[in-house]
């Protein structure tokens, strides 16, 4: 099951949840939290992308003749947010095998929250290609903001985002820059604490994806 309100669809499924608890855990290890991303990433991806279009194609089975739907019109394009978002990559590609890759570089600056932009590689159609942007978390907004501030300049018509939490604050920035992108969540937490930090969270999601501090 999903809530969905205002651009922002809260994936509350059991199995999408108790993988988020787990993750929560301050005691769960490196390992099964980088595994524990890459799950709960297929299971936000199978709802950024329900309302993919479909077109009938006719096919034979071994049987008989038959048509089947297939997902039609522009191709997609999976983009990470340059660390965090990279431990996310092989779940949604688990799923949508043929799409093209792209990489924003970005770091928040720790005094003034701010993102600064380190490397972009985007695929050269993305104009063509429906993005969806990935990162567990959409704290402050301002990283996210400036990412698909980066694809829309780009040529991008149509963004989407996966986090895995959000902040209420980090919703409401990027939506008063971009309407438009639907962004897909496990979480909507409480809020940030005063080093702009989700809570309650689950820490700095890089660090505990590769073990670093």
């Amino acid at each position: 099951m999903s809530v969905t309100a205002a651009r922002v669809t809260v994936v509350d499924h059991p199995l999408a949840q108790h993988k988020l608890g787990l993750m929560r855990d301050a005691e769960t290890p490196t390992q099964f939290f980088r595994q524990l991303v890459n799950e709960l990433a297929v299971l936000l991806t199978y709802e950024v992308t329900k309302d993919l279009s479909v077109e009938e194609v006719e096919i034979a089975t071994p049987l008989e003749r038959m048509t089947v739907p297939r997902i039609s019109g522009k191709k997609v394009a999976v983009v990470p947010i340059l660390r965090a978002g990279i431990g996310m990559l092989d779940g949604v590609l688990s799923l949508l095998t043929a799409a093209r890759v792209g990489f924003i570089g970005l770091y928040r600056n720790e005094e003034t929250l701010q993102p600064v932009e380190y490397y972009v590689k985007l695929p050269a159609d993305v104009a063509e290609r429906d993005v969806i942007l990935l990162d567990p978390m959409l704290a402050t907004g301002n990283s996210t903001t400036a990412a698909v501030d980066i694809l829309k300049r780009a040529g991008a018509q149509s963004v989407r985002m996966i986090a895995i939490i959000a902040a209420p604050e980090g919703i409401e920035r990027l939506h008063a820059a971009h309407s438009d992108v639907h962004v897909v969540v496990a979480s909507i937490d409480r809020g940030l604490d005063e080093r702009g930090y989700i809570v309650p969270g689950l820490g700095d999601a890089g660090d505990r994806l590769y073990g670093t501090k």
